[in-house]
Order: C-alpha cells, then sequence, then structure tokens
C-alpha cells in the first residue's frame, strides 16, 4: 500500500525529497520470501525498516554467501545504475520494507543536486561499512573476525545475532561448527557470553 511520508523513519525522510514521500510503498515480507534475484531487472530500491535482509549469491562450491545483512537500510542502492540485480535479496526475518521506485530516484538525483550530495554521503557510509568488512575478512582465524565484527558493528560490546548463528557464520565466512566451537571456547574462557539473541563481550 502507499504510505504517508510521516510513516516513514526520520532518516529516509530527511534524505529523500518531499515529491518522493508519496511515490513510496511499504511491502510486509514473510521469512523465506525474496524482494528480488540476480538478474532481474531493478524497479525498486529496497529500505528495510524492520526485520533482516540478506544479499546472497551462490559461491563457488554451490553454498550461499551472504554479501551483505541489512536491518535497518536500504539493501540495493549497488544496482541503482545497473541493468540487472546481482544477487538475490533474502529475508532473513520478517521485514516490513519501504520501495522507492527506481525511474522516480533517478530523477530526482538527477535534478537536485543537494539530494544527490546526501545520496553520496550516504554511499560514503556504506563504503566505509564495506571496508570494515574486507578488514574482517583478511582475518586468520574465526575468533578475530568475531570478535572485530561485535566491536566494529556492536553496540558497547553487544551484538544482534538477528536471523541466527548460520546466517553469521556465513556472514564471516566460516563454517557454522567452526563459530559453534568458536563461541564455546569464548564462552568457556569468560570472554563472551550469550544470551536473549545477542553475543556480550565481558
Amino acid at each position: 500500500m502507499t504510505i504517508d511520508y510521516s510513516n516513514l523513519p526520520s532518516d529516509l525522510v530527511t534524505l529523500l525529497p518531499a515529491p518522493l514521500h508519496s511515490l513510496c510503498q511499504t511491502e510486509h515480507y514473510k521469512r523465506g520470501t525474496h524482494l528480488f534475484h540476480a538478474g532481474q531487472i531493478p524497479k525498486w530500491m529496497f529500505f528495510v525498516l524492520t526485520g533482516e535482509v540478506t544479499l546472497e549469491r551462490i559461491g563457488s562450491q554451490g553454498d550461499n554467501v551472504v554479501l551483505q545483512r541489512t536491518r535497518h537500510g536500504f539493501v540495493s542502492e549497488a544496482s541503482l545504475q545497473s541493468p540487472v540485480y546481482h544477487c538475490d535479496a533474502h529475508v532473513a526475518l520478517e521485514a516490513d520494507v519501504v520501495c522507492v521506485p527506481v525511474s522516480a530516484l533517478l530523477g530526482s538525483l538527477r535534478q537536485d543536486s543537494a539530494f544527490a550530495l546526501r545520496w553520496i554521503g550516504m554511499c560514503n557510509r556504506e563504503i566505509r561499512h564495506l571496508r570494515l568488512q574486507c578488514e574482517r575478512m583478511s582475518l586468520k582465524t574465526v575468533q578475530e573476525r568475531l570478535l572485530h565484527l561485535i566491536e566494529t558493528e556492536g553496540q558497547s560490546g553487544d551484538y544482534d545475532i538477528g536471523s541466527g548463528l548460520k546466517t553469521l557464520a556465513s556472514e564471516l565466512g566460516v563454517t557454522h561448527e567452526a563459530l559453534y566451537r568458536t563461541l564455546a571456547l569464548l564462552e568457556k574462557a569468560g570472554r563472551l557470553q550469550r544470551a536473549s539473541g545477542k553475543l556480550s563481550l565481558k
């Protein structure tokens, strides 16, 4: 259904120019469904309000590789000027998503320089996030990658597990068995606590 801009999150209201607000639509997606598949033509930019959406590709071994995990924010901005989506957007946790029409978004970027600068700023923040991800993936051990994730993307030493440890393991580029072993070792050493869907450093 089409939603009034007053129901949009404040950061999206601030980012988007007013003429785009009334063009936004909100959709509710059940867990296990998809926002889009690789190869589809981009018609919408998707902004996750609640829940969790992962961007995934099939790896060389036939397994799903998690490229990005989003609980609040855009998941498809890299496809704005692409002829097709380059990965799948999988709803890992039941989600409410704002859909912004690509054609109108591109038109606003061409005509509104202030909006274009805000969009660039958002993309710059995403680049910094991806650099942290690349730094994390360069670490050799599962423990190093896990602690890096909690320290850089957690809040005061707490990290929300979200859709589960298997998704987290895929995001870290490790097997879920290796992640479980590492968690057990860290808990035994008193360095980490797992409770209420969170990982907390001690």
